[in-house]
């Protein structure tokens, strides 16, 4: 089976080109852009085959897409990050709609039958009032960051080339995931990170935080990608599946969590720069519906997920 893999050098995206190379009757293929950071797969060389291909070029895309014909297709580049969304809201929508838009186009233009997987997020449920938790598919959307309005907008695309063209579109909404290989400005990784740093020395013992208040509903990386392929394989398309552990749990306990792991003491101070315009007081995802239909379960244990994450950064340093 042919499967594309856009933003195949992020954090998601490599550990999926993992998961599928592990099963062994996958060729996998990956879109990256020319300026993207290649460490996350230096581990893959010669098991994949790559494409320099920026998604907000249509004719770049097609090519892509016409040249490997996927079966399979695991939309996973975006512009990621909450808080870079309000210093640059237009590259965040641009990026994450047009680049869809792109992919969708590729795939009607050429005729091909290919299952697009889009990988949505529960930032787009936004402000979520108290009697509306645990958070079903069927909870309003009211997002809270330009990076919320444009995966809300790449969720109903999805919904509308479903409905128009019917395409095969798979829209899932994950929670929080988390793991080795997160991008340092993320929280558990930046956590880990400033740990790690003054462990070795590289800076005082001084841990920055933001909001330690906000509960997430954490997954480790590795079982989301598991759900992602789950989700290809036995989803119906124009559905729209939650993925959550179900667990929320507050920044507060994730800090301690790592701290319990060391030995370093450190004064942990409040950075006003860590801290959104407007936040999301809790997240807690209800996955019934997703659970039911392909058997998944969350296997690895979150105080594992935080172990592996901070020897990823003591081995990076």
């Amino acid at each position: 089976m042919r499967v594309l893999i856009t933003g195949m050098t992020g954090f998601v995206g490599s550990h999926l080109a993992d998961y599928l190379l592990d099963k062994g009757d996958v060729e996998v293929y990956g879109i990256v852009r020319w300026r993207s950071q290649k460490e996350n797969i230096e581990h893959l060389e010669g098991k994949v085959k790559l494409f320099e291909c920026d998604i907000k070029d249509m004719t770049s895309v097609h090519d892509v897409v016409k040249s490997v014909k996927p079966e399979r297709i695991f939309h996973l580049a975006a512009q990621s990050f909450v808080p870079a969304s309000w210093n640059a809201p237009a590259e965040t929508l641009s990026t994450n709609i047009i680049g869809e838009l792109n992919i969708f186009e590729s795939v009607r233009q050429i005729g091909l039958d290919t299952i697009i997987h889009i990988a949505g997020s529960s930032e787009e449920y936004g402000l979520v009032k108290p009697d509306e938790i645990p958070i079903t598919e069927n909870n309003p959307l009211r997002p809270l960051s330009p990076y919320g309005v444009s995966k809300v907008a790449q969720d109903l695309l999805g919904y509308q080339y479903f409905k128009s063209y019917g395409m095969r579109i798979i829209r899932t909404r994950a929670f929080n995931h988390t793991g080795p290989r997160r991008g340092e400005v993320f929280v558990c990784s930046t956590f880990a990170k400033q740990i790690a740093e003054i462990e070795k020395g590289i800076k005082e013992p001084v841990l920055l935080v933001g909001n330690l208040e906000a509960e997430r509903d954490f997954t480790d990386v590795r079982d989301v990608v598991k759900a992602y392929w789950l989700a290809a394989e036995k989803c119906e398309p124009g559905e729209i599946y939650n993925i959550s552990s179900g667990n929320p749990r507050t920044i507060q306990s994730v800090l301690d969590t790592l701290l319990s792991f060391t030995d370093v003491k450190v004064e942990v101070k409040k950075d006003p720069a860590r801290m959104r315009p407007s936040d999301v007081p809790i997240l807690k995802g209800d996955s019934s519906k997703f659970r039911e239909k392909t058997g998944w379960k969350p296997e690895i244990p979150f105080e594992q997920t935080l172990k592996d994450t901070l020897e990823y950064w003591r081995e990076r340093l």
